[in-house]
């Protein structure tokens, strides 16, 4: 069977007469692999190296659908670079960061030319010469500058392309599907309607004039190189849900898939019957293998971040010969290009400065408390007879602070546990990598809230340069209804000598109640 698809192929491959396909494929052949595997690796992998097919066919070695003859799905974008691409992209920052994120996101910045279509594994190379001749016969009349206009709706909002150069891009869009059924022999169908570079799509409405405010901050006449870019994906999971995993995880059974971290994970959200809480069913991407996985160690990844980029053509009308060098030079994942941030300019910059100066109060719950693992009776678990602490569990803490009355008071004031610890000294460096700037941190008498700021300033490098203003009056006084005694919290004193940078100046805003009658105190000369 092998020898025959050799041949087979072989004749395939002949009438492309020397091009590249032969020299990536031989290798394989001569590693030993069947050539259908071969091909579907070499599609898989954007048939850049022999090498990354080799590593792909290995990682796959136990994937159930090998053999199975599934074609890739492939699809054209016009993908801007340069300055315009640098504004494109500080747009998708503030909008998921202001707005939170939509369907936009899930995609780079482009046009599409080509809706998605199948391809045979072993005339993908055929569609690398139909974007080439569609190219070629283009350039001379593709546009120097592409004229974008600014459109909004309620659910929709991005560029259109104007009616003289969206006749060229058509064209070329036609051009490229009419070679591809030609050469390749597939079904190809060109966008010919209105072209749209998309900035937001299925937002919620009242967030529609702040993606206004920022998208008119982009000039779309910013110089430009645009690059047409081929793409495919595994037409099995489109409609699942995509998974990036954070940390390393070994399989505890036999069911369980290994993880790595940078993985991604296919997670079909109908089929979770057989999962237990906290855990989903998923395939990776990297193996091809279905089995469980902790949920908590992935997040959701963005819908292009599994694509392939394949062939580009460039369209060399950007008169800006270093842009040109920056946009060659560097290129994200997902195969865009990602110029330096020093590229970007000065009014880019001044945006993003008065973006930061914008106040905001950022909420954090308190990290994970030791009676929420070990129970009511934590206290006794880790006490002597003679009342000294000791740690029974690698889960509680290092040590407790001294407190004037003893150990008993932490029963009802008990601290973080040693993944609370972990949990805030994330929350401060997720703070940190998104440069978000820190004025003013107030926090609940509670120890596990005091801890929870301590480490997340720690992390923030501000815990000796900004102080903790204890807050009685966010305090959760409800939560202790149901206990037979309030609970004794530590005094700023002893927050101080437990090396807490707390504010020993500073006097609550909020209302307080004092012998059954409430007041209100009065600070800097206003209520």
């Amino acid at each position: 069977m092998a020898a025959g698809e050799t041949q087979l192929y072989a004749k395939v491959f002949n009438k492309l007469k020397g091009r590249s396909t032969p020299s990536l494929l031989d290798p394989l052949l001569g590693m030993g692999f069947p050539a259908h595997t071969a091909l579907k690796a070499l599609a898989a992998t954007g048939r850049k190296t022999a090498e990354e097919a080799s590593n792909w066919l290995h990682c796959h070695c136990n994937d159930p659908s090998l053999d199975d003859p599934i074609p890739q799905e492939y699809a054209l974008f016009l993908c801007p670079t340069g300055p315009l691409l640098d504004k494109l992209q500080e747009f998708w920052r503030e909008s998921r960061r202001q707005c939170a994120k939509n369907r936009a996101h899930e995609v780079f910045p482009h046009i599409t030319l080509c809706d998605f279509f199948t391809c045979e594994d072993q005339k993908v190379e055929c569609l690398y010469e139909a974007l080439k001749r569609a190219g070629d016969r283009t350039l001379g009349a593709f546009p120097s500058a592409v004229s974008l206009v600014l459109h909004s709706s309620i659910s929709y909002l991005g560029f259109f392309v104007n009616d003289s150069p969206a006749d060229i891009i058509r064209e070329f869009a036609v051009m490229f599907a009419t070679e591809a059924s030609i050469l390749a022999d597939c079904t190809v169908k060109p966008c010919t309607k209105q072209l749209h570079l998309t900035l937001a799509h299925k937002f919620y409405p009242h967030h529609q004039r702040t993606l206004e405010q920022l998208a008119r901050a982009i000039n779309p006449s910013h110089s430009c190189q645009w690059t047409a870019a081929l793409y495919s994906r595994d037409m099995r999971f489109v409609h699942y849900q995509t998974l990036r995993v954070l940390f390393q995880y070994k399989p505890q059974n036999v069911d369980e898939l290994t993880l790595s971290p940078g993985d991604y994970i296919f997670v079909d959200p109908t089929q979770q019957e057989e999962a237990s809480e906290g855990w989903v069913i998923g395939i990776s991407q990297r193996t091809g293998c279905r089995g469980f996985l902790p949920e908590n160690y992935t997040e959701r990844a963005s819908e292009c971040d599994t694509w392939v980029r394949h062939r580009t053509y460039t369209f060399s009308v950007a008169p800006d010969l270093s842009s040109r060098k920056d946009s060659e030079a560097s290129s994200r994942r997902n195969g865009e290009p990602n110029p330096p941030s020093s590229s970007r300019s000065l009014s880019s910059l001044q945006s993003l400065q008065a973006t930061i100066v914008r106040r905001s109060v950022l909420v954090v719950r308190h990290g994970e408390r030791v009676d929420q693992i070990f129970g009511k009776s934590w206290l006794q678990q880790c006490t002597t007879p003679d009342g000294r602490y000791y740690r029974p569990d690698l889960n509680f803490p290092h040590g407790l602070p001294k407190r004037s009355r003893g150990i008993k008071d932490f029963e009802n004031d008990p601290p973080l546990s040693s993944c609370g610890i972990f949990q805030s000294r994330m929350a401060g460096e997720a703070l940190l990598d998104s440069g978000i700037r820190i004025a003013s941190v107030f926090s609940s008498p509670a120890l596990r809230c005091v801890q929870t700021a301590k480490h997340i300033l720690g992390e923030l490098k501000l815990e000796k340069k900004v102080k903790i203003r204890v807050e009685p009056g966010i305090f959760e006084w409800t939560k202790w209804e149901a206990g037979k005694t309030t609970p004794t919290l530590m005094t700023l004193e002893e927050m101080k000598e437990a090396d807490f940078n707390v504010s020993l100046d500073y006097r609550s805003r909020l209302w307080v109640c004092a012998s059954a009658k409430k007041t209100k105190r009065k600070e800097n000369g206003s209520w």
